[in-house]
């Protein structure tokens, strides 16, 4: 299984660097087909609060309810074709697991997401009710809590 972030920070620059904004947009390019293009209204209150111009992104209105799902794609899109086939592994206790499972299913790539003993146990409850479409089995490891998304039924 691959570590999705070195398989993201490899694939973006193999040679180290910066992020650029030719990096940025080619990620845009890569997760538009898979990500809703969610709306920035400006904030009135916050706006008038703060004195300056202020939108909010309304991520919330994602399907996994967080930005964290346009990561969690590109990563998954950036990985080659032995690294798909292997699937990859992360450690969240939230919405990168909800990103990761979600577009892992999508993409027909395998993801192992391993969710801390010590997260919230309202956050524990969340994710496995919410993850039960996408991922194929729950399973107990020393230490922490181990979900598998799987591309075939349970």
């Amino acid at each position: 299984m691959t570590n999705i972030h070195t398989a993201l920070t490899t694939a973006a620059h193999p040679e180290g660097g910066t992020v650029t904004l030719a990096d940025i947009r080619a990620a845009h390019d890569r997760i538009r087909s898979g990500i809703y293009r969610s709306p920035c209204p400006q904030s009135i209150p916050l706006s008038d609060l703060t004195g300056c111009r202020i939108w909010c992104k309304l991520d919330l209105l994602q399907r996994t309810g967080s930005f964290k799902e346009r990561g969690a794609r590109n990563a998954l899109l950036l990985l080659d074709a032995a690294q798909r086939a292997h699937g990859v592994v992360a450690a969240s206790a939230g919405n990168h697991a909800l990103g990761l499972a979600y577009h892992g299913k999508l993409l027909g790539i395998p993801v192992t997401v391993v969710m801390p003993r010590f997260a919230p146990l309202v956050k524990v409850a969340t994710r496995s009710k919410t993850l039960a479409g996408w991922l194929a089995k729950w399973l107990a490891a020393k230490g922490s809590i181990s979900c598998t998304a799987s591309t075939t039924p349970a």
